[in-house]
């Protein structure tokens, strides 16, 4: 907690603990007199009554920033405007006011950071990186296989490290204090898990559950609807780029926006 003290940052977390959700989704408040909301998380009324009491403590409420739409961030953003009042909530999609990478909302520098949703934005204020699902306090998160999503998440993952963060603040799990190593370590893990898949398709496996045994043998069985959509999205960063063989399986994802 000194780490979140030295940015003036304060972290309410939501009961709504999960093979996802890890210990629950993290809620944010940045500043006071009046204070900003880094996601309101799941509509949870002891948890938004908590939040609204903190951020009461901190002057009320300036501003509202989503990282991005999933329920488990966003859910509960009625429900606290309902308790703090109308302010102005910004978002990619999602919000009265529609943000894009680069430009400056509040105390808050934008950066868009897709691969894990299209929606996905990070925000740097006073050396805090907020980073969603982007990258979590521990383990790895799934990125959704939409067009350029794989090739997205890396470039994201880059421009993350060049940042002159502090502390990373996720969207679940603990606060992250050498912000480098973390997104180096998910940056490696990224690349290892690509370069794992690209010598298991060397070795002739074509099929769905042949490169998940092989390449995500590490992954709880909870979690393996997770790493299916994460092997798409690496399939499809491989035929993106020309470089992948015929005859692999591709899974049909008809709706993962909520996993």
């Amino acid at each position: 907690m000194e780490a979140l003290s030295a940015v003036d940052v304060e972290l309410v977390r939501a009961g709504n603990h999960g093979p996802f959700t890890l210990d629950g989704s993290n809620s944010w408040l940045v500043g006071r007199d009046r204070c900003w909301v880094v996601d309101p998380g799941p509509d949870l009324e002891d948890h938004l009554d908590r939040l609204a009491e903190a951020a009461g403590r901190r002057g009320g409420v300036e501003g509202i920033v989503l990282t991005h739409g999933h329920g488990d961030h966003a859910d509960g953003l009625s429900g606290l405007l309902a308790r703090v009042g109308n302010v102005p909530v910004g978002g990619a999609e999602a919000g009265s006011v529609r943000l894009v990478d680069g430009e400056r909302f509040g105390p808050f520098d934008v950066v868009a950071t897709p691969g894990h949703a299209p929606d996905s934005l990070s925000f740097l204020a006073g050396g805090a990186l907020f980073t969603g699902d982007a990258v979590l306090g521990h383990g790895s998160v799934f990125v959704a296989p939409d067009p350029g999503a794989m090739t997205g998440y890396l470039d994201a993952l880059e421009r993350l490290l060049e940042l002159d963060a502090t502390v990373l603040c996720p969207g679940h799990g603990p606060v992250i204090t050498d912000p480098q190593a973390k997104l180096s370590e998910y940056l490696d893990h990224r690349l290892d898990r690509e370069r794992r898949l690209i010598a298991a398709l060397d070795d002739g496996l074509r099929s769905t559950d042949e490169l998940l045994d092989r390449v995500w043998s590490d992954a709880p069985s909870e979690l393996r609807g997770a790493a299916l959509l994460t092997l798409t999205a690496h399939l499809d960063r491989l035929s993106e780029d020309g470089l992948l063989p015929d005859g692999v399986e591709r899974p049909e994802i008809p709706d993962y926006g909520e996993v």
